[in-house]
């Protein structure tokens, strides 16, 4: 694949080849989401299941496994992402930036934490369910966008800033015009490390009555069953890859030109 991808970006004008060679790991990894997917359903589909592995693996059973563990997945990124980019803007803000080292040393102490210990001492706490896997994981992810946020703006030339004030805008629409821009592949490179991060702990959801493909993977453990073990990996693989992609796809779309 990688000798018939750069053949074909030989045969690419200069321009396009500048595009192709940019975009190329956005136009293979569908690819490889596909192959991997179909190699999953090919030995899944020949193998011959006993009783147990019949119980989880089953069309009904995956699809439900992976919906949860979108639903884990998306709606504490969200959560982070409603937290962190505000909370970011807002510490490089002059009057805030007192309290960036502070907020930073709380967000790696969270992080520092076991997932799953966070996860289980919450369900005791607050109860099981969704929600409290949800939320234990936004609080697990926090520390990657609210970071980069911080980094992408504090590496903006001051001068840049200063210049546009000095053109007449005010520091709102410096922010919004000039400084988030910018930062934008700062930012978006830390939301692809939280979704990223947010998919591999889902599979903890399993522990709080949270759902996820955690459901068959640590059956898989418990009960010795390699093909239930593989088929959660495999599609827990593909789940986060997916979700590289589109955060990919993201930061390309939204990158300023010439950046």
């Amino acid at each position: 694949m990688t000798k018939m991808t750069l053949t074909l970006g030989s045969r690419l004008s200069p321009s396009a080849r500048i595009i192709f060679n940019r975009h190329r790991s956005l136009i293979i990894q569908p690819i490889l989401i596909f192959a991997l997917a179909f190699v999953l359903w090919f030995f899944v589909s020949r193998a011959t299941l006993d009783q147990i592995e019949a119980v989880t693996i089953n069309w009904a059973f995956i699809s439900q496994a992976i919906k949860d563990h979108l639903i884990l997945s998306f709606a504490s990124a969200a959560i982070i992402l409603s937290i962190a980019i505000p909370g970011g803007i807002l510490l490089t803000r002059p009057r805030a930036k007192m309290f960036t080292p502070l907020v930073l040393i709380i967000a790696n102490i969270g992080q520092a934490f076991p997932a799953a210990g966070v996860l289980i001492i919450a369900g005791i706490a607050f109860g099981f369910g969704k929600p409290i896997a949800i939320f234990s994981f936004a609080a697990f992810g926090l520390l990657p966008i609210l970071r980069n946020t911080i980094v992408g703006l504090q590496e903006i030339d001051p001068f840049v800033v200063e210049s546009a004030r000095g053109m007449g805008m005010t520091a709102r629409q410096a922010l919004r015009r000039i400084e988030l821009p910018l930062a934008v592949p700062v930012i978006l490179a830390g939301v692809r490390t939280t979704l990223i991060l947010t998919v591999g702990v889902a599979t903890l959801g399993v522990f709080v009555n949270g759902g996820g493909l955690g459901t068959l993977i640590i059956p898989g453990l418990k009960l010795n069953r390699d093909l239930v073990l593989v088929t959660g990996g495999i599609l827990t693989i593909i789940v986060a890859f997916t979700m590289d992609w589109l955060a990919r796809a993201a930061e390309e779309l939204l990158r300023p030109r010439g950046i």
